[in-house]
């Protein structure tokens, strides 16, 4: 029988003991008995910290609107632990990482940020369930109601499709060489004249990575959530090209449309009537701006989380509500999510007011999600499932249930 049924109990009753060696052996025995954090009840989750000659502990996380977004921790007197309980909305997905021994001090006048991450902060050691990037790790808060995060790639049971590598080049853009990872189905037969739906998508060095679209796609289409389709994932360019490339970009749009597409269906079996284009983030951005730019061409369209008003610099997107609004014509399916904790004034506003009016036009089939994350690649990841399957619905009676697509 478990000794403590809250972390509130077990505080209580080590609060209560006078002697530092019998608390540090109640915390060893709390820790012998939990072995995975942040203890969850109800909507209060408790994060720990277990070492010692340690100074300041924190927790970061994209709800903490403070400069740092810290929650500092609280030592227990005589031992080894540190710990806070703070409070979640019940659907809750986000991002987080512990700070240990951080200075405190604010992040705006960090003159090496990176030195300071890299020193100070690090994923949850207590806490299996995380995202890894090339750049970096984070763990990763599933309240009980929030949706499954899941690697996709650990269900044996799914048969996989296949992914090539390509290089292409761009005049529009004038990039030499990019990759191009391109996702077939399961059954996608190169000498077979079967033509399957396309999308495409920015950022391929996510999708490919860390978002895992093409062991989600395998998912989605074994469990009848999604029609097999054919994903073309392109490489972004730096942090510096992407607004300038993603943003209501002509040329990125005539890139889209005139290169990557034509290089694409001479290779696969395309189905020319049924295309789609999405991103997340400003990746986002820039197939809404195909999608409005040529909604014939484009009749699926996934924004996830795209930033509709500009900040110095990228003014452009504050076109992207009014040509949504002035547009005769528009894909015929649209999916488009937003983060609780994204930016209020870049994300969130805009987004609901842009999902507000897509809501009342006719002829789309739109729906729309609003997240409990904030904006990176943890709520990405959660959301794209809906997103697939909305925007290249599978043509079935009967699709599985929850629990099969999540339990394989």
């Amino acid at each position: 029988m478990p000794e403590w049924d809250s972390f509130d109990v077990f505080l209580r009753e080590a609060t209560q003991v006078s002697d530092d060696a019998r608390r540090q052996e109640m915390v060893d025995e709390l820790l012998q008995e939990r072995k995975t954090w942040p203890w969850i009840n109800d909507r209060r989750a408790t994060f720990i910290f277990n070492k010692e000659n340690v100074q300041r502990v924190a927790v970061n996380l994209d709800t903490i609107k403070t400069d740092p977004p810290f929650a500092p921790m609280t030592h227990l007197h005589g031992t080894s632990l540190w710990y806070v309980t703070l409070e979640f909305h019940l659907d809750d997905l986000l991002d987080y990482m512990l700070v240990v021994n951080d200075p405190m001090t604010p992040l705006r006048n960090e003159q090496d940020l990176v030195s300071r991450v890299t020193r100070h902060w690090q994923i949850d050691p207590l806490n299996p369930l995380q995202m890894q990037t090339a750049q970096m790790s984070v763990s990763v808060l599933r309240m009980p109601q929030a949706r499954p995060f899941v690697d996709w790639s650990k269900m044996p049971s799914v048969r996989r499709g296949r992914v090539n590598e390509h290089a292409i080049r761009s005049r529009q853009l004038g990039f030499s060489e990019r990759h191009l990872w391109v996702y077939t189905p399961p059954g996608y037969d190169p000498d077979r004249q079967v033509e399957y739906p396309l999308l495409l998508l920015m950022d391929a060095q996510w999708c490919t990575g860390p978002l895992q679209i093409p062991q989600m796609a395998d998912t989605l289409i074994k469990h009848g959530r999604m029609e097999p389709t054919i994903i073309a994932m392109i490489q972004s360019g730096s942090q510096d090209e992407r607004p300038r490339e993603f943003i209501a970009n002509d040329r990125h749009y005539l890139f889209l449309l005139t290169e990557l597409l034509p290089f694409v269906q001479t290779r696969y079996h395309v189905n020319p009537i049924e295309l789609g284009v999405g991103g997340v983030g400003i990746g986002a951005s820039a197939a809404a701006y195909a999608a409005l730019m040529n909604p014939v061409a484009f009749t699926r369209l996934i924004m996830i989380s795209p930033p509709l008003s500009g900040r110095s610099g990228e003014e452009k997107l504050n076109q992207y509500p009014p040509m949504f609004e002035r547009a005769e014509k528009l894909p015929q399916r649209i999916f488009q999510s937003v983060g609780r904790y994204e930016l209020k004034s870049r994300f969130y506003g805009p987004g609901v007011a842009l999902a507000e009016n897509l809501q009342t036009r006719r002829n789309v089939d739109f729906r729309f999600v609003e997240l409990g994350s904030g904006h990176g690649l943890v709520g990405f990841k959660g959301v794209f499932p809906e997103a697939l399957a909305w925007v290249f619905p599978a043509i079935v009676s009967e699709p599985e249930s929850e629990s099969e697509l999540y339990n394989e």
